[in-house]
């Protein structure tokens, strides 16, 4: 009997010992609410998409090394809202944000979305760091809390407006654009950019984001002779407009910026897309040291590859997981600065932030498409 006992005292303390270490793990984590907000249906949703595996893989990643802010080791979550491209829902989507204490946001993938929001998010005091939203007044509202990891639409306008006319040699030039904070913004970017160097802007018009008709703003562009067409939107748009173009016979040359080199236009365009000229933010993926495997990870999970914006995405989350590590806190009052004076080497660069929080030495590239391939034909940088 005595043997039996110790025998049942002895397990007793085992599962006593496991029980408490059990406790002394869970009480050694701290779970780090990281927020995403994008389109994730409609138009758009494979946009966001791509943004939402990059903000995954990335949190995936930090979880796997058991990271340490503090004395605990950080369990980050990713809290994931569709704002469907839409400035209403987006500030209700940030508001969600807010209430669920997220430590930062990564987003939103639109301008019109993006620049409501960061209010939100800056009277909360939580850091926003978009990897797409590129219109320049994103982060000239004076909020301390406000970044980006891509070039912005003064300079990519400037590039454009510079290379339709320089390169190009296009003289009569139409310009539109969908009218959203992005495309309207870009557009009058562009417009400046073409009448700085000597070309002229001979129709100026606009659609809207949810149109697939081009056909009349078309039709006045091929009654002005236009040798070069310029439309500020993204590619679900880009694409009929390339195709009616085609129809029409107009034999101008197509440019446009933000999302247009990738697989989904071409699959939209069909053979319009042919000639189709394209500036995008930063390098193209093939020339990011660390671009083909962070594409390998990519499709080893999801079964896809880059779309766009995915590794701008990554990198703005491993920008602030690498803050608040730092500043062993995931308080944003406290690991904020941190992120605005922090440098981290990424899949798109380097991850530096200027006083206003726009990114140093941001690059941006001109693709055309030919030959049934997206192209690479320079590389620009300030």
């Amino acid at each position: 009997m005595r043997k039996h006992n110790l025998i049942l005292t002895a397990l007793a303390a085992a599962m006593a010992s496991a029980l408490n270490v059990g406790i002394a793990t869970a009480a050694d984590t701290e779970q780090v609410r990281i927020g995403f907000a994008g389109p994730l249906t409609g138009p758009s949703g494979h946009q966001g998409l791509d943004v939402e595996h990059g903000v995954s893989i990335a949190i995936e990643e930090a979880n796997q090394q058991k990271l340490k802010i503090g004395d605990k080791v950080a369990e980050f979550k990713l809290v994931s809202e569709d704002d469907v491209a839409d400035p209403r829902t987006g500030t209700a989507v940030a508001q969600r944000l807010v209430d669920a204490k997220v430590a930062v946001v990564i987003g939103h993938y639109n301008s019109g979305t993006s620049i409501p929001a960061s209010k939100i998010y800056g009277d909360a005091g939580i850091p926003q760091i978009s990897p797409s939203a590129t219109n320049p007044a994103l982060t000239r509202q004076g909020i301390k809390s406000v970044f980006r990891v891509v070039n912005d639409d003064a300079t990519l306008g400037r590039y454009a407006g510079n290379y339709l006319v320089n390169k190009l040699g296009a003289k009569r030039i139409a310009i539109f654009d969908d009218r959203t904070a992005y495309g309207q913004g870009l557009a009058d970017e562009v417009n400046k950019a073409v009448k700085a160097a000597g070309g002229n802007v001979v129709v100026r018009e606009y659609t809207n984001d949810k149109a697939t008709d081009f056909n009349a703003i078309l039709t006045t562009a091929k009654a002005q002779q236009v040798d070069a067409v310029f439309f500020a939107a993204l590619d679900y748009q880009a694409a009929p407009m390339a195709k009616q173009m085609k129809n029409l016979g107009i034999k101008a040359k197509f440019m446009n910026i933000g999302n247009l080199p990738n697989d989904e236009f071409k699959k939209m365009a069909g053979s319009a897309a042919e000639g189709a000229y394209a500036w995008n933010y930063g390098t193209p993926l093939q020339d990011m040291p660390k671009g083909a495997a962070f594409e390998q990870k990519l499709k080893d999970k999801y079964g896809m590859g880059v779309v766009q914006s995915s590794p701008a995405a990554y990198d703005a989350t491993w920008a602030a997981i690498n803050a608040m590590v730092k500043a062993q806190s995931d308080d944003p009052a406290v690991y904020l600065p941190v992120l605005k004076s922090s440098s981290y080497d990424g899949v798109t660069g380097t991850i530096a932030f200027d006083e206003s929080g726009n990114l140093k030495n941001a690059a941006a590239t001109i693709f055309q498409f030919e030959d049934g391939k997206w192209k690479t034909l320079a590389v620009e940088r300030e």
